[in-house]
């Protein structure tokens, strides 16, 4: 199991994601982050990434988007033999379940977790006031 989990992104979204699952969870000191900020281009961003993640043996990234520049630039470090898992579409309940997976020393599904997160709140509660008017 990793123990270090770095957040990718346009903007400052990934430091600002971490500040929230630490509201929930406490301080993560293995959580980093790297931003993709709008005055940097590719090579900005990969030496922050390589900085970042050189001195850590193991390690997962999250990325904000599918074909962003962010995971672009990790895509072809892993084309290129970088050795790391690299998922997209980071949220909020993927960093928690992350976090988690980690207190407890099990692999996670942050895939299955976090689309189980994604909830039409409105068809949640219409179904809870049709299973009250049934009792």
């Amino acid at each position: 199991m990793s123990e270090h989990l770095v957040l990718v992104s346009h903007g400052r979204f990934c430091e600002e994601l971490k500040k929230s699952a630490e509201m929930i969870m406490g301080p993560q000191e293995t959580i980093t982050t790297v931003t993709l900020l709008p005055e940097e281009g590719e090579a900005d961003f990969s030496e922050k990434f390589e900085a970042i993640t050189e001195s850590l043996e193991n390690f997962v990234v999250f990325a904000d988007l599918l074909g962003g520049t962010p995971c672009n630039i990790l895509s072809k470090k892993i084309m290129q033999g970088a050795s790391f898992d690299l998922y997209t579409g980071m949220n909020l309940p993927m960093v928690i379940s992350y976090v988690n997976a980690n207190l407890l020393a099990i692999e996670g599904d942050y895939i299955k977790e976090s689309a189980e997160s994604i909830v039409k709140v409105n068809e949640l509660l219409l179904n809870i006031a049709v299973d009250d008017e049934d009792e």
